[in-house]
């Protein structure tokens, strides 16, 4: 198969870039805040992961038919993604939170104990990062608007 004429392959890669990007009017829309940089961010509404998945599963579908064999891998590896961005990583996401907190409420304390000159030290302190998995709500439409992405290609 031609790499350009790959139908599972564009349909997951157009979907993935429509989830990322309709995650900023999703964001405007809910809470009156405009971030450009949810494209490039994980986590959020709709999860591209499970956007990228549905699309690819349901792109190998089309071409090669339900019945087969890379039809049922791609079918597993979904499931699989799907899973981790809505359990393991989500978890790993509320970890960070409680981390962070850890960290902003010992630096306050020392703050408030001490007078150290090392201010600068701790404004560049990286935070761990918390939006990293998915709300089932999210794999949902993810999954969903995949699924709707691979159809409506198809057509074309």
């Amino acid at each position: 198969m031609d790499f350009f004429a790959n139908f599972p392959l564009w349909s997951a890669l157009s979907a993935i870039v429509f989830a990322q990007v309709v995650k900023i009017p999703i964001r405007l829309i809910a809470t009156k805040e405009f971030k450009p940089g949810l494209a490039f961010s994980t986590g959020g509404m709709p999860s591209s992961h499970s956007a990228a998945v549905a699309a690819l599963t349901t792109g190998v579908g089309i071409v090669d038919g339900v019945d087969s064999i890379m039809f049922a891998v791609s079918s597993v590896f979904s499931v699989i993604i799907m899973f981790d961005a809505s359990g393991v990583r989500r978890q790993a996401g509320e970890q960070a939170i409680v981390v962070n907190q850890l960290v902003e409420d010992f630096q306050y304390f020392m703050e408030g104990a001490k007078d150290w000159n090392r201010k600068e030290l701790y404004q560049k302190r990286k935070q761990l990062k918390e939006l990293l998995g998915h709300q089932p709500i999210e794999v949902f439409f993810g999954g969903l608007s995949g699924i709707a992405i691979a159809f409506i290609l198809h057509q074309f």
